[in-house]
């Protein structure tokens, strides 16, 4: 390309020689192929976008999961979140980017490309066909002189070479005594007329390049309004594919994209808001010296501690409120303040008479109807009612299906335990203290937090 620049002649000749304005007007068919180029290329890069953006979805949610479930707590676990977070904003940020590429970018090049460009029924564009019919007009007249140029040149140096070819002939008679006179003679009129020859056709040679040369400026006016046609084409594409380029370059380019900004802005902030003391803090109220303690205390001997004592009684739980710890969400993700539940310790009276405490003695049948006792010391084993025939039976209480709504961690062995999700049968209503006695899948009775679940169905 830089000898066109400089002025020179391409390898291929001089644009002004016959059919080499072919190269111009293949640029024609060239400029639709860059549009389907141009297209593809960033169908490619919105396909990237998209891939990147499902990953970064696929990332997120799974550590997440992972997050929620592992054992980092507190305002480090918010950041880590963030970052999750973060990920999901960005994944929406390169999906916009996708649908601009994959959509109105691409879109408006296939729109100009079809009003730039008209195929035709017999195939290839009609730009194409009139480029090269112009340019065909416009050189012929001057192709049929050039062809007359060609002609009268090789006639004249076909004369010359004849003259040389005599004169040579004759030199070699006159050197020859075996020649006569008359071959000497024949051979001097055929230089002559030679002569004669090569003088004619250099006369109509030069009058054929004289023409030639008169009819240049026309030609090349005629062809340059062709040419300047074609160039004023290329001039709307080129023109066109910069404004395209500029366009993907704003859609690209992320560093101007305010949600973008604002995006890693907020995850610095959280990120900062980590405060080290304060988890510390949690965690040493949670699970550390923090925690309330029932320090066991000296008790009397007397005639009520004959009769049988519940487990619950039996833990020394004198503090009117207890918190219940190990409680983590179920469902959106965020760290929720630890739900309170009071139990409160009933008088001999209220327990002995509580139809609640009556129930909670009922007896669990498992594997083929057995009752399960494991759970169970001999004084806490589920208490028998009578029938009408004074037969002792059962307490039977119907079962209802829950779900539970969080993780709970028993903190007595009359305490069940559960994870998030897991189904029990409540086998008891809720009593003024909050409490439901319920039975797990493996078989085991026991005690937990009413609001720790949800009706299922």
């Amino acid at each position: 390309m830089s000898e066109d620049d400089a002025g020179g002649e391409a390898p291929g000749g001089s644009f002004w020689e016959a059919g080499n304005y072919r190269r111009t007007v293949k640029r024609v068919d060239d400029g639709y192929r860059l549009c389907n180029d141009l297209i593809s290329c960033f169908q490619e890069r919105a396909k990237i976008e998209k891939n990147y953006a499902q990953q970064l979805t696929e990332w997120s949610r799974k550590w997440r999961t992972n997050v929620e479930k592992g054992p980092q707590y507190g305002t480090l676990e918010k950041a880590w979140h963030a970052f999750l977070t973060a990920a999901d904003k960005l994944s929406e940020i390169h999906l916009d980017v996708r649908n601009h590429l994959a959509g109105e970018d691409s879109d408006k090049i296939k729109a100009w490309q079809k009003e730039a460009y008209h195929k035709q029924m017999i195939g290839g564009f009609k730009e194409t066909k009139e480029a090269e019919d112009g340019f065909r007009k416009a050189q012929k007249p001057w192709v049929k002189k050039m062809k007359d140029v060609e002609i009268s040149k090789k006639n004249y140096h076909a004369a010359r070479k004849d003259e040389k070819t005599a004169h040579t002939r004759e030199n070699h008679a006159k050197a020859d005594s075996s020649v006569s006179q008359e071959q000497l003679r024949k051979l001097q009129e055929r230089v002559e007329k030679c002569t004669q020859e090569a003088e004619k056709c250099k006369d109509q040679y030069e009058k054929m390049l004289e023409e030639l040369n008169r009819y240049n400026p026309r030609y090349m006016e005629d062809m340059e309004q062709v040419f300047e046609g074609c160039q004023e084409a290329e001039r709307k594409r080129l023109c066109f594919f910069k404004e395209v380029l500029l366009n993907l370059h704003q859609h690209l380019n992320l560093s101007t994209n305010e949600s973008f900004h604002a995006l890693y802005r907020d995850l610095y902030q959280v990120i900062m808001a980590a405060d080290n003391q304060e988890d510390l803090k949690w965690w040493h109220n949670t699970h550390g010296p923090g925690m309330t303690m029932n320090w066991p205390q000296f008790e009397e001997w007397s005639l009520e501690t004959q009769r049988a004592i519940t487990k619950k009684e039996k833990s020394g739980k004198m503090a009117d409120d207890v918190t219940l710890t190990s409680i983590l969400p179920a469902r959106d993700g965020v760290v929720s303040q630890t739900p309170l539940q009071t139990r409160q310790r009933f008088s001999d009276e209220e327990e002995q008479n509580s139809p609640f405490y009556d129930s909670l003695r009922a007896p669990t049948l498992v594997n083929g109807g057995k009752e399960d006792i494991s759970e169970w010391s001999d004084e806490d084993t589920p208490k028998k009612c009578l029938d009408a025939n004074g037969h002792e039976e059962d307490i039977k209480v119907p079962g209802v299906r829950v779900r539970a709504l969080y993780d709970y961690t028993g903190q007595e062995t009359d305490e069940l335990s559960f994870k998030a999700g897991e189904e029990l049968m409540k086998i008891s209503e809720e009593d003024e203290q909050g409490w439901c006695k319920g039975r797990l899948l493996t078989g085991q009775v026991g005690l937990y937090p009413a609001n720790y679940v949800e009706k299922v169905g």
